[in-house]
């Protein structure tokens, strides 16, 4: 029995754009399947008060995907697909998938395994080619199920899965641990410092001259590019820390409830979430140990001593302080590096206690 492993990986890889008009028709078809799928739900639960499955909603769009012009295998995805959001949501009725209008969903078409071909260059769905930029080199993958995607700009990519072997075991013996913050992206454990880069505030003037002048394209454009550049950066830094590490521990700021107060467009714009996300898949796939631990009073205890001294920088007042002396012990601490070393601290407590629950 082979004892390689396996792990799961998203491609996304953008379609030229003349096929552009096509998948539009077919997300329109895929919109109604769902809207139909959203009314045949309600009104059962309303019946009955009680949920209609993707297998029982099977027999009410037979025949579907030949009027439709769909593939059989969406209009199951789709069916699928609806379910598994309604429970997410915890929802009896889902909002209406819109196809037309100033607020139209943007396309969407799912796909299983079985719909999906690779031959000669080009991906092969409901019985039509697809012209693709492939960047990383799909006849070498065992394609899996995905979907096809619309963005503001009107560009279309493909999301489909597949099965990439897990690399070996990390063999670096280092860990760290990460503070992230505002003023600096990250503070890790060892003294280094990534300013954070004003990725949206950078670009915040052109955005709002264009949207004055009503230019809704480069407006479109203008937010792309700052998200690009926020992934791009995002992805590097992640990536040289699992490299340069066995061990990484990150400190689970509430980057949600943050995104809520008056520094919401600083913590959006440093992309915190999607940082730790990165770092999480990239440390499974190298087989870095990645854990995040609860952060509190990180910041007001002494990573010497582990006191929490009365001169220590406390409550909203004490955010400006980003040096500050233990009196218990002496030490002088950089804020930010002082809250990294107590996280990585939390972390190698987690590993010799069997992760007990903080």
């Amino acid at each position: 029995m082979s004892s390689t492993e396996y792990v799961t990986r998203t491609l996304r890889l953008r379609l030229k754009d003349k096929h552009a008009a096509w998948l539009r028709e077919q997300a329109r078809a895929v919109n109604f399947v769902w809207n139909y799928c959203n009314e045949l739900s309600f009104k059962h639960w309303l019946r009955k008060r009680e949920f209609f499955s993707a297998y029982d909603m099977q027999p009410y769009t037979k025949g579907a995907g030949k009027e439709l012009g769909l593939h059989s295998q969406t209009v199951q995805a789709v069916q699928e697909q609806y379910c598994t959001r309604r429970k997410q949501f915890k929802k009896v009725k889902l909002r209406w998938r819109v196809s037309g209008g100033s607020r139209r969903s943007l396309g969407w078409i799912p796909f299983k395994a079985s719909a999906l071909r690779y031959r000669g260059g080009q991906v092969w769905f409901a019985g039509k080619p697809l012209s693709l930029w492939d960047s990383y080199g799909l006849p070498q993958y065992e394609l899996g199920s995905g979907s096809f995607s619309e963005d503001a700009r009107g560009r279309w990519y493909l999301n489909v899965t597949v099965k990439v072997t897990k690399r070996p075991i990390h063999t670096e013996s280092t860990s760290i641990g990460i503070d992230l913050g505002l003023q600096e992206l990250i503070a890790t454990s060892d003294g280094r410092k990534v300013p954070a880069q004003r990725f949206y505030r950078d670009l915040e003037p052109a955005l709002a001259i264009a949207q004055r002048a009503n230019k809704k394209q480069r407006v479109r454009a203008i937010h792309a590019k700052i998200a690009n550049r926020r992934k791009d950066a995002l992805h590097k830094l992640s990536s040289q820390l699992v490299a340069e590490h066995g061990a990484i521990f990150v400190g689970n700021v509430n980057a949600a409830g943050l995104a809520k107060t008056r520094m919401a467009k600083s913590v959006l714009d440093a992309g915190w979430s999607s940082f730790r996300t990165m770092l999480q898949y990239k440390c499974d796939s190298a087989g870095v140990w990645f854990e995040e631990v609860n952060e509190a009073y990180s910041t007001q205890t002494c990573s010497e001593c582990g006191a929490l001294p009365a001169s220590r920088p406390k409550g909203i007042a004490g955010l400006g302080i980003r040096e500050w002396c233990c009196n218990e012990c002496g030490s002088v601490h950089d804020r930010d590096i002082n809250a990294a070393r107590n996280i990585l601290a939390l972390g190698h407590e987690r590993l010799a206690g069997g992760i007990p629950v903080l």
